[in-house]
């Protein structure tokens, strides 16, 4: 690989990006579980102050050659927790998700982790497989990008064998 893949704490400015990311209807499709109205300002500013606040969250900006070109994020859902990320569709089928995340994991050490994505997002899947994540569940969510129910993977990233899961 020639170009400079690097994680930083996410900063204001990259906000911006990450609103213009998100209004990508292909993106917000195959992502299945974004935003209710991806347009809504309000309602994406809202979801980033409680990112950027949660104390356990872990958020950072994904650039490449030092242009933004998506996040990661690492934070608590009902006592276990998830990771997610987001490329933008023009950097898509790179090798930048599955970069991005196992550097993430390199940072976050605590296990077991878990994610999800859509059964029919075959590239999601890929990337979570490829940094070790095996599917546990599925389970039927309604997926506001769609704009229905659909089945969702449920997929683990389990400690190392002889590894302190905490």
């Amino acid at each position: 690989m020639t170009d400079d893949l690097r994680l930083r704490p996410v900063r204001e400015d990259d906000l911006v990006e990450f609103f213009v990311h998100q209004l990508d209807p292909e993106a917000n499709r195959m992502a299945a579980f974004g935003a209710e109205d991806p347009t809504d300002r309000r309602a994406f500013a809202a979801h980033w102050v409680r990112i950027l606040t949660g104390p356990e969250n872990l958020a950072r900006t994904v650039t490449v050659d030092d242009t933004v070109v998506g996040h990661v994020l690492a934070f608590p859902v009902d006592g276990a927790f998830e990771v997610s990320y987001w490329i933008d569709r023009p950097h898509w089928g790179r090798g930048y998700a599955t970069r991005a995340l196992a550097a993430l994991l390199r940072e976050v050490t605590r296990r077991p982790l878990f994610a999800r994505t859509a059964t029919d997002n075959a590239a999601s899947l890929t990337v979570l497989r490829r940094c070790g994540f095996v599917v546990r569940s599925t389970e039927r969510a309604y997926a506001p990008g769609r704009g229905h129910e659909i089945d969702e993977y449920v997929l683990e990233l389990p400690p190392s064998p002889g590894a302190d899961p905490a």
